[in-house]
């Protein structure tokens, strides 16, 4: 086996390109960076760079100071891609959304791979960290090097290794999550395994590439299902009047067999509300229709609706329409104490209220506007909250219960809450469970 890629990662003397610089990018970089390995960071959102270079922090759980301290080392940024021939390590961080009609698109990857290939060369390795279904890494990338006349295993190195960001965890973070890897070949993979290695605490190496990738959805069509099931229980549980938040804390009382999970207004995040799509379409491709995956994501791509239903019978039992009352939304991010957006329920149920005549506003200090986004033409500012605000709407929603509410204040001051995160777990006339 030819070592000498492997030994220039385990002597930290590799040159690592990471190519988007999202919530998966950049932590993966300045996690490098951290452990003394030199890392330029790609993306072609100029504005992005330009916020890096000015160690101007995008994401809540990146300080400003982290930033500029990377920068003070071993770490640059651009959008010039013709960089990547100084490379000795490529990892792809980008994303992979679901089209209109719930299908993989793979063209960040794609068209990325496309830009670089001119300037790739011999004895580089390629990882892949975005979540897609098995045999994407081969097919879309590994094909697209054997076109471009390299021999993988041989001059060329193809590794796949599926992100595990949770962000706003306490407890675990880049450096000390497992991190699952998967080689096109023995060589790829011990190259794969050099490169983590220097900058992250645990490699966990599988037999195949297919397997990482399959690894990465299991993972998250497991919490999904799961997901599903306990909000399923919680539509049929709220008619029959018991609290389904006390059943799964007696239940997590057996030290065996019993995981908890929690209800919710929907899914959100850059993971479980995607994944499971990509499983379920390659799974199309072998004659097999994965209906209980299928069926968690019918419940729990209902539920925003669900909670627009309980605050419609909220409004009416105190003689108002849900058309014309004034709803706040507290919390628009996907995910309590972070500032990320993407495929939060809470954009789902702004529209649906609008919809039907509803006057929308949120608040949310991680998230102090929104504007240009992918499946939603919703433009609008955070308002900052007082008792005498508070007191103005019909309604307030809790759909993301960040840290910094003064939970409170609101108890005080709201004329109807509706709860969908259990707040407030203890009875009260203006609270209403969703």
């Amino acid at each position: 086996m030819n070592s000498v890629l492997r030994e220039k990662f385990k002597n930290k003397k590799g040159l690592v390109g990471i190519i988007g610089l999202g919530y998966v990018g950049l932590p993966l970089s300045l996690t490098f960076v951290e452990s003394n390995v030199e890392v330029i960071g790609f993306d072609i959102d100029k504005r992005v760079i330009s916020n890096i270079e000015n160690s101007k922090s995008y994401i809540k759980s990146i300080s400003n100071v982290r930033i500029k301290n990377a920068l003070k080392k071993k770490f640059k940024v651009t959008s010039d891609f013709k960089k990547i021939n100084l490379l000795d390590a490529i990892i792809i961080c980008l994303p992979t959304p679901l089209d209109k009609h719930d299908a993989p698109d793979l063209s960040y990857i794609s068209s990325t791979i496309d830009r670089i290939l001119p300037y790739l060369k011999k004895n580089q390795l390629i990882s892949l960290e975005s979540t897609t279904y098995p045999g994407t890494t081969d097919e879309v990338i590994g094909n697209k090097l054997k076109l471009h006349n390299f021999n993988l295993g041989k001059n060329f190195f193809l590794v796949y290794s599926p992100e595990r960001e949770d962000p706003g965890n306490k407890y675990f973070n880049t450096k000390n999550i497992p991190k699952i890897i998967g080689g096109y070949s023995k060589e790829c993979l011990a190259n794969g395994i050099a490169l983590y290695e220097s900058a992250l605490d645990s490699v966990y190496p599988v037999s195949s590439i297919r397997i990482a990738e399959m690894t990465k959805l299991l993972e998250n069509i497991h919490r999904a299902v799961n997901i599903g099931l306990v909000n399923e229980m919680k539509m049929v549980t709220d008619k029959m009047g018991i609290d389904i938040q006390e059943v799964i804390k007696a239940a997590a009382t057996k030290p065996f067999g019993f995981v908890p999970y929690y209800p919710g207004p929907g899914l959100g995040g850059h993971c479980i509300p995607i994944d499971p799509f990509y499983f379920t379409w390659k799974a199309k491709e072998y004659g097999i229709k994965t209906k209980f995956i299928e069926l968690a994501g019918e419940v729990n791509s209902q539920m925003p609706q669900w909670v627009v239903a309980k605050i419609n019978k909220a409004l009416n039992l105190r003689n108002k329409s849900i058309s014309k009352s004034k709803i706040l939304i507290l919390g628009i991010a996907y995910k309590k104490d972070v500032n990320d957006t993407r495929e939060s329920p809470a954009l789902e149920i702004i529209e649906i209220l609008r919809n039907l005549g509803s006057l929308v506003e949120y608040s949310d200090s991680y998230v102090p506007y929104i504007s240009n986004l992918r499946n939603y033409k919703i433009k609008m500012k955070h308002v900052k909250l007082s008792p005498q605000k508070i007191s103005k709407y019909d309604a307030i929603v809790i759909v993301t219960n960040h840290s910094n509410f003064d939970y409170e204040m609101l108890l005080k001051n709201a004329k109807l809450i509706v709860d969908t995160r259990n707040v407030f777990s203890k009875s009260n006339k203006n609270v209403v469970k969703s």
